[in-house]
């Protein structure tokens, strides 16, 4: 998990809060690399599940405490102190002023490209949507509203934080920036539309990387945005991704990973970190959540949040996380298949332990758990349809540790939770967007849940 078990009391003199550690390997970037985006050792010749995890000295950190966010609406502000660029900018000599001014000055940009910029988003019990599932009072539904956030969805989250990154080593003098890379991205829809908005505020030049299906709205609206797109056909024969191909190829180009994709670059995944934290946030002081429902592609959503509320626990603002249940289609579900051959390497009352011992066994041999899809996959739910679930082992690893599990919806299911969303929310929230609600309707119907529960969904995206 993301926060540092065992920690010390204090930090050593010239020692980070943060590091950032290959989960498969336990290598870490040099400390003056600007781009520490990947594991030093990634593209080997073994079999290592190689991602980069950014781990928090709780000792050295502390959780924002007393008014829920009302002071520094921006949660890049808020939660400034627990995020790998401000400590790499203290520790250059970048006051705290400045990096304030910094993140307020990108912030102002992506709001005259979107029309606003990063606030917390709503998170709150949907009393109707609770009634019409049968929760009783002291149980319900809570739900995590993405749809009004920068660019329509959660992903632009992930990538702000990577611009502020990039900023910062530009401040620090680590980087020209009268020659920036370009950014590459592979993605249809949300992430693309993401990594376009920011991208743009910052000034920098995009690749997108799309399949030959991609909506054709959303790539109007790339085009507006100057995103450089490639359109990407599946090659017979070729199993994965050909977009994630493509990317693969520009970065070894050159080109930087502004990916929600953990695999090629991990502090986008420390970038959602965010979401968590507002979650985390507004539960202060009162019951904790029961469960949190994941909908996983990527799994970038998904391992953020599991890794900020576990830190949340740590720093003492959660009694305890949640059950974290991860949800994919019938379409293609990669993750539960992972799960299902860790789980099988465990003894029937397993110990942490035991979970340890199978996880560092699955690090280090990726191909026996993870690998594409064998088929094109295919579904309303398409935000979720990722050939591979390229931030697997984190999600695996925290539905391990809660007593959570995958849940494998149909599209029938997905259908009925989208039209209950909208009916029950009045959020007009897409089928990607609400998926994580169709896990809890499925696992509701199968008597999973219990009434008293109190669970929480996140609406990830807008419809188009």
């Amino acid at each position: 998990m993301s926060a540092s078990s065992g920690a010390p009391s204090g930090n050593p003199a010239g020692a980070l809060p943060s590091t950032l550690v290959c989960a498969g390997c336990g290598a870490s970037p040099r400390p003056d690399d600007p781009y520490p985006f990947r594991c030093p050792n990634a593209g080997a010749a073994d079999d290592t599940d190689h991602v980069l995890r950014r781990l928090l000295d709780v000792a050295a950190a502390e959780f924002p405490a007393g008014d829920g966010g009302t002071d520094r609406p921006n949660p890049y502000l808020r939660y400034r102190r627990l995020f790998h660029a401000y400590h790499l900018a203290r520790a250059g000599g970048i006051s705290d002023e400045a990096y304030c001014e910094l993140v307020d000055r990108l912030d102002g940009q992506v709001a005259g490209v979107d029309g606003h910029g990063f606030r917390q988003t709503p998170f709150f019990r949907a009393d109707a949507l609770s009634d019409r599932l049968g929760f009783a009072p002291e149980g319900g539904v809570w739900v995590k509203d993405e749809t009004g956030n920068v660019s329509g969805s959660h992903k632009a989250r992930h990538l702000f934080g990577l611009l502020v990154h990039l900023e910062v080593m530009e401040r620090l003098g680590r980087v020209d920036p009268a020659h920036r890379p370009h950014l590459a991205i592979a993605s249809c829809g949300n992430a693309a539309l993401a990594a376009a908005v920011v991208a743009a505020a910052g000034g920098r030049v995009l690749d997108v990387f799309v399949p030959v299906d991609a909506d054709p709205p959303v790539v109007a609206r790339l085009e507006q945005l100057g995103a450089h797109l490639a359109i990407c056909p599946r090659e017979a024969g070729v199993p994965g991704d050909p977009t994630y191909h493509r990317l693969r190829q520009a970065l070894d180009q050159g080109a930087l990973p502004f990916t929600c994709q953990g695999n090629e670059n991990g502090l986008a995944v420390e970038g959602g970190f965010s979401l968590g934290y507002e979650m985390a946030d507004a539960l202060a002081g009162g019951p904790p959540l029961d469960r949190l429902m994941l909908q996983v592609g990527g799994g970038a959503l998904a391992s953020a949040c599991i890794e900020s509320l576990t830190e949340a626990v740590a720093l003492g603002a959660l009694p305890r996380a949640p059950r974290f249940d991860a949800v994919q289609t019938e379409g293609a579900w990669p993750l539960p298949r992972a799960f299902a051959r860790v789980a099988a390497r465990l003894p029937g009352a397993p110990t942490a332990a035991d979970r340890r011992e199978a996880l560092a066994f699955a690090a280090t041999h990726r191909s026996a758990f993870m690998w594409p899809w064998e088929e094109e996959p295919h579904s309303i739910a398409h935000g979720i349809l990722d050939d591979e679930t390229y931030d697997w082992l984190a999600v695996v690893e925290g539905m391990l540790a809660t007593g959570g599990s995958p849940v494998v919806v149909s599209e029938e299911t997905l259908a009925r939770a989208n039209t209950l969303a909208v009916e029950a929310t009045g959020i007009d929230v897409d089928e990607t967007g609400s998926s994580g609600l169709a896990g809890l309707l499925d696992l509701r119907e199968r008597g999973r849940v219990g009434d008293r529960e109190r669970v929480a969904v996140l609406f990830t995206g807008a419809r188009r």
